[in-house]
């Protein structure tokens, strides 16, 4: 049975352009008939990829200090995004989402997964209004360093960002 750890793996190292059926059934030892009956569509491929990516992303540890969850559970997302290829993955997605819906709704899922821990824990911490706002400030400070800037992420990064978003906002 062919598996998604070739999709994903596919995805991860060569980005959105590896995810064809030839590709896929090079890598995999399977017939391109094979890949076409589990994934017709190359969008298919991806979204498997991607589902599975998610769930391969273990939850960030709890320890029910706001603080100290943030800036562990935004450590893991900037290990993600700058150890795992995710950078190439997110941009293969944001350059089709455009002009796709399929494509829209998979940087939808993307994100939302490679948030969910961040999310889950302002959810239990601040007022729903102000999760937006501060889930933004978090990741997009951590996007901006890796993609843009191309600078390690450290824990005193984490702990530097996460102070300055939590000065915006009132935990419950």
């Amino acid at each position: 049975m062919v598996d998604s750890d070739h999709l994903s793996t596919a995805l991860l190292e060569e980005g959105w352009t590896a995810m064809t059926h030839a590709e896929v059934a090079r890598r995999s030892g399977y017939s391109k008939a094979t890949i076409y009956s589990h994934w017709p569509t190359p969008v298919d491929l991806v979204r498997d990829a991607i589902d599975h990516i998610c769930r391969d992303t273990p939850p960030p540890p709890r320890s029910g200090v706001l603080r100290e969850d943030l800036q562990a559970a935004l450590g893991l997302f900037a290990q993600a995004v700058t150890q795992h290829d995710y950078d190439r993955l997110m941009a293969g997605v944001i350059e089709r989402a455009g002009d796709d819906a399929e494509a829209r709704e998979l940087r939808t899922r993307l994100y939302r997964t490679a948030t969910s821990g961040i999310r889950d824990i302002l959810s239990q911490h601040l007022d729903a209004a102000e999760v937006g706002s501060v889930l933004a400030m978090l990741v997009g400070a951590v996007l901006v360093r890796a993609t843009y800037e191309g600078s390690p992420i450290d824990p005193e990064f984490c702990a530097d960002i996460t102070r300055r978003a939590l000065t915006t906002t009132t935990p419950r």
